[in-house]
This record gives structure tokens, C-alpha cells and sequence, in this order.
């Protein structure tokens, strides 16, 4: 990727669209490909990359599945499920709202009672907790800053990821391209990404590489 040229796009959208919308517009990469046959599920990309310069104040909230030696508040989780609330939080009256705002960490030897009684709600929204290794406080930050880039369905040669909000400077949004991009690449290597492109939520894209 052509960093001149991505950095040369990000301050373009940003001069141009900056403040225009009552609410902060998100900066997204998007990436087609070539050469890639996405209706094999070994080739689909399904990759979890933690932005080097954060989201923006678009963190994600994260819930923590795991018994009561952690301290899930000090660790900066917004939820806390201890292991004999795991069946009932399935009847939380706003669980498709926690659901779709918040990314869920659970202690590995809580992994198949979660996926027990919650599978069948979180499996189908991608919303399946990932295992909290390490110190819980590292782990919950990393998980606020993480991002998400899939192939978009078994044929269409193209996927896209939040990179940041036009309320970040220049530099951090670019910082967070290259990792989205480093990152892709070394999943399906150089020569499968055919051409970049940048764009905020209501801008029209612009052609990195």
C-alpha cells in the first residue's frame, strides 16, 4: 500500500467532510481481491485486529464472563456474568442491545457453559465470547480497541473494517490502515488484494492502491 497516497486520501476526506454531519463519521478501509476463492471456508478472512491507535470514542463495551477473582469493573468491563448468572442472562430484557454494542470475553473453563446456554443467540450475530488469556485488564483494552475484517459472504471479493472517526487526527487514522492492511495481507499475501479504498459513512470512497 502506497502510505503517500493513504495518507493524501485521509487528509482529503477529512478536509471535505469534517463537521458536515451532525454526528462524528467513521473512516472504513474497504479491500478487493483477486485470485481468492471465498466459497472455501479455509480462505475466508475472519480476522480480530486491535487498532494501534484505538477507535476513536467508538470503543467497543466489553462483558466479562468469569467468576468472582476478577474484579470485571476495576479491569474496565462494563458487565459482569458470574458462572451461576450465565443461564439467566439469557432472559435479559435488553440483551439484543447488549448484544449488538458489546464484544464478550469468558474465562476458557467457562467456554462450553456459555456456549450451552447462550450459543444459539450469540453464535448467529458473531457474537461468541473469545477466550480472556492474560491479565484481564490488558485483555478487556484490547478487546475495546479491536476491529473486525470478514469476507463478505462465500463469493464477493471484497471486505472492509472500521479504521477510526474523523474526530482523530490524520496520523492515527493512517497508523490504523496500515495495521488493518499489514494484517489482511498477511492472511491472503500482496498479490490476492487488488485495489484499497477510504471512506467515511457518508463520503464516497477514495482509491488508496
Amino acid at each position: 500500500m502506497d502510505k503517500k497516497k493513504l495518507k493524501i486520501a485521509i487528509d482529503k476526506l477529512l478536509e471535505g467532510e469534517k463537521g458536515k454531519r451532525k454526528f462524528p463519521q467513521s473512516f472504513e478501509l474497504i479491500l478487493n481481491f483477486r485470485g481468492i476463492d471465498f466459497s472455501k471456508p479455509e480462505n475466508r478472512l475472519n480476522l480480530d485486529i486491535v487498532l494501534p491507535a484505538g477507535r476513536g470514542g467508538k470503543e467497543h463495551k466489553v462483558v466479562l464472563i468469569a467468576d468472582e477473582t476478577i474484579n470485571a469493573k476495576d479491569a474496565g468491563a462494563e458487565l459482569h456474568i458470574i458462572p451461576d448468572k450465565i443461564g439467566e442472562f439469557s432472559k435479559e430484557k435488553n440483551l439484543k442491545m447488549i448484544t449488538k454494542e458489546s464484544i464478550f470475553l469468558a474465562q476458557p473453563n467457562l467456554m462450553a457453559q456459555v456456549a450451552k446456554s447462550l450459543g444459539k443467540f450469540l453464535g448467529p450475530r458473531g457474537k461468541m465470547p473469545k477466550p480472556l488469556i492474560g491479565n484481564p485488564k490488558d485483555a478487556i483494552e484490547r478487546a475495546k480497541r479491536s476491529v473486525k475484517i470478514a469476507s463478505k459472504g462465500k463469493y464477493l471479493p471484497v471486505a472492509q473494517a472500521f479504521i477510526g472517526t474523523e474526530n482523530m487526527d490524520a496520523e492515527k487514522i493512517r497508523e490504523n490502515a496500515e495495521s488493518v492492511y499489514e494484517s489482511v495481507k498477511g492472511k491472503v499475501g500482496q498479490s490476492a488484494i487488488k485495489s484499497i479504498y477510504i471512506k467515511t459513512t457518508m463520503g464516497k470512497a477514495l482509491r488508496v492502491a
